[in-house]
């Protein structure tokens, strides 16, 4: 887990250094100190389980096994993305991953989520859907609509609440009344409670605990994440409502340095064992970066294709549409 939160902060770093080099375009969103969320959460979780996240998921794509190089084509726009270029920072998706992307709107995933937890559960499939989301989203109505039938239909589905305090600008405590956000969740007997997201350990407990309970029929559950985003909320967030001193108190619990450090006093973490690490975690982003460099956008006759689905309809569907009309499945 330690290897895997330094390659979402050297991921995120790199990106961080490409958009200021106009590399990178549109928005972006960093995960840089909630990494520990990611780590925990998808260190419990099976391949064949599904995990829909934010427009802040580049961290959550690269450790559910999309690769860096892959992630990184999509942010430069070429066609050797995962998206082909598509999408963007906030879009990325991989289906052979089961990653149902990131979402530009916020609350957007939760109705997803439920209705991939629906699938499997009409199909008889033991699999669970992680739904990540920040505490902004709890004031959509989508969130409250995506629990009551994730409730009522008792589905495979864990919903985490990455709360880092502030719905881009907006502080929790000015936007809403009930702060305690597994209290909230709890409202509609769902089973929740809050996590340390600065503890990668701590947070890898909870999940593996809240997974097996879904998996094993226990109904969805809910997990509060409570970390903070050490960057700004996107790049081109000028950071004016929140102290300087606060973000220095947070990042003195960094997540990395948290646990290096327990593993160094345990004996588990040589220093060269962390500086191999950083090695082979540097060369990856390099590779990275070179094959994003390397890559190519698509022709613009070609821009409109995935518009419409290339899969001619069946006589069934055919008959159910107007003369004409193309299926878009």
């Amino acid at each position: 887990m330690l290897r895997q939160m330094v390659r979402v902060r050297r991921l995120e770093e790199q990106c961080v250094e490409l958009y200021s080099a106009a590399k990178i375009r549109g928005f972006l969103h960093v995960y840089i100190g909630e990494e520990a969320v990611a780590a925990g959460v998808m260190s419990a979780l099976r391949a064949d389980d599904a995990v829909v996240a934010t427009y802040r998921e580049h961290g959550h794509a690269l450790l559910r096994g999309v690769s860096a190089s892959a992630i990184m084509a999509e942010m430069y726009g070429h066609a050797e993305g995962c998206c082909r270029g598509r999408g963007g920072s906030m879009h990325l998706f991989d289906a052979a991953t089961r990653f149902y992307g990131g979402n530009a709107i916020v609350a957007g995933g939760l109705p997803l989520a439920v209705g991939l937890a629906l699938a499997d559960r009409m199909s008889g499939r033991d699999r669970v859907t992680v739904c990540f989301f920040g505490e902004g989203a709890m004031a959509e109505g989508e969130f409250h609509e995506s629990l009551n039938l994730a409730a009522l239909w008792g589905l495979p589905v864990l919903f985490c609440c990455e709360n880092n305090l502030y719905a881009m600008g907006t502080a929790l405590d000015r936007s809403e009344s009930q702060t305690d956000m597994a209290l909230k969740a709890s409202a509609y007997e769902v089973s929740a409670w809050a996590v340390d997201g600065m503890d990668v350990l701590a947070v890898e407990e909870a999940a593996r605990r809240a997974v097996d309970a879904v998996r094993a029929g226990g109904g969805p559950h809910f997990l509060e994440l409570r970390t903070y985003r050490f960057r700004a909320h996107s790049m081109f967030d000028p950071e004016l409502y929140r102290e300087k001193a606060e973000v220095e108190r947070w990042m003195e619990r960094d997540p990395i340095a948290l646990l290096r450090t327990a593993l160094e006093a345990s004996g588990e973490l040589a220093a060269d064992q962390w500086d191999a690490l950083e090695r082979e975690v540097g060369a990856e982003m390099a590779a990275a970066v070179e094959f994003a460099e390397g890559g190519t956008l698509e022709p613009v006759e070609k821009l409109t294709r995935f518009v419409y689905s290339e899969r001619e309809p069946t006589a069934r569907e055919s008959g159910d549409r107007a003369p004409g009309v193309r299926g878009s499945r």
